[in-house]
């Protein structure tokens, strides 16, 4: 039996690097611990299935020192009195692929002969929020009143992603990485971001997260999207990021979902706040919290009273049980990876522009009859 020489300290950088502890693994690597203080030494084949179990590169577990792993775009999180931890592995994975489909894309839309998209870049951190908002608004054709009529957070939140998509922006939705439901992704890591570019502009949303909380990411990331600038965010309407950058995002997201003139002329002062906050959530579909907020904005609510407020309801919503999941593969595969790309994929594919091996790739997926049924429910065929 062949064993081979591996650093103590790259087994366990990658052990904890995955967020497990040494039990989690003993089971499957029974000598792991003999491993670490570097006692014995594993086989190739060993090294390469606790690779596979760490979702580490199996190469990274042979360099001289663990690698110094970065996200690839400004880290826009909100860190309050904690130091951000590592990027997982599932956040790392994510972005990667999100940003491969976004160079296909981008290939596809010059050789197909598409236009840059005048919006993206087209705001700085100068411009006036209300005005920002009024355009993204006006561009995606945004309509308050036809959202307030929509009966289910689940119709409002398609709706906002059909007309981003109409626009040319892909927004991809997802709770898990690629389509492996046991890699959940974590929206206390990271709630969306957004990679800008002028012919592909990608927003990714963690599908993880509440509806109504999803509603106000896609509307943070599409502010990423006019500033031009790209980023990882945890868009919260309640927090005061440290980020400049954040911060008008964060400003515009709210004055496009809820207009402080819209909500001033709407809200009762003299009716019960929890009524009215429940009342007005429905009406803009957005997040109990952002609605919160939005009233301390329109002067009807202290920052005090707010933050007491918003710290209550934060522990109820916390204490509601979240949803399975689950649902028609292929329409989840559609939001995952947005109904604009999947449509460029599927025909160039049929076209003999892309290897059915990379569109397979770019989806996630190994089985032709898996990507060919796809094509059929989208109108496509090959």
């Amino acid at each position: 039996m062949v064993r081979v020489e591996v650093k103590a300290e790259l087994l366990r950088w990658a052990r904890e690097r995955a967020g497990l502890e040494l039990e989690d693994l003993l089971r499957p690597f029974p000598k792991l611990d003999e491993w670490e203080r570097g006692e014995l030494r594993p086989t190739l084949k060993q090294v390469e299935s606790y690779a596979r179990r760490t979702r580490v590169p199996v190469g990274y577990l042979f360099l001289p020192e663990p690698p110094q792993e970065e996200v690839p775009i400004p880290d826009f999180r909100t860190m309050g009195d904690r130091q951000l931890e590592r990027p997982s592995p599932d956040l790392l994975e994510t972005i990667y692929i999100c940003q491969a489909r976004q160079e296909w894309y981008r290939e596809n839309a010059r050789r197909t002969g598409e236009d840059p998209l005048p919006f993206v870049g087209s705001a700085t951190l100068q411009s006036d929020i209300g005005e920002v908002a009024t355009a993204i608004r006006a561009a995606l054709d945004f309509d308050l009143d036809e959202r307030a009529e929509l009966a289910r957070w689940t119709d409002a939140l398609r709706r906002f992603i059909d007309q981003a998509d109409d626009l040319g922006i892909l927004v991809m939705s997802s709770g898990v990485v690629l389509n492996n439901t046991h890699r959940k992704l974590d929206p206390q890591e990271f709630r969306g971001f957004a990679l800008v570019d002028e012919y592909a502009p990608v927003v990714f949303v963690n599908g993880a997260d509440t509806r109504a909380a999803q509603m106000f990411t896609l509307a943070h990331e599409l502010a990423h999207v006019w500033l031009g600038q790209s980023a990882l965010s945890d868009a919260q309407a309640v927090v005061v990021s440290e980020h400049a950058v954040e911060r008008w995002c964060n400003q515009v997201a709210a004055e496009f979902l809820v207009p402080l003139a819209v909500l001033g002329a709407e809200y009762d002062a003299d009716a019960d706040l929890w009524t009215e906050v429940a009342r007005l959530a429905r009406r803009f579909k957005v997040s109990t919290l952002v609605i919160l907020r939005r009233i301390h904005d329109a002067g009807f609510l202290t920052r005090q009273a707010m933050w007491a407020a918003y710290q209550e309801e934060l522990d109820r919503l916390l204490e509601i049980p979240r949803g399975s999941g689950g649902g028609n593969f292929y329409a989840t595969e559609v939001a995952r990876v947005s109904e604009r790309f999947a449509r460029a994929v599927v025909t160039s594919t049929f076209e003999g522009q892309t290897l059915y091996q990379d569109a397979f790739h770019l989806f996630g997926i190994s089985k032709l009859k898996t990507f060919q049924e796809l094509g059929r429910r989208l109108g496509i065929s090959g």
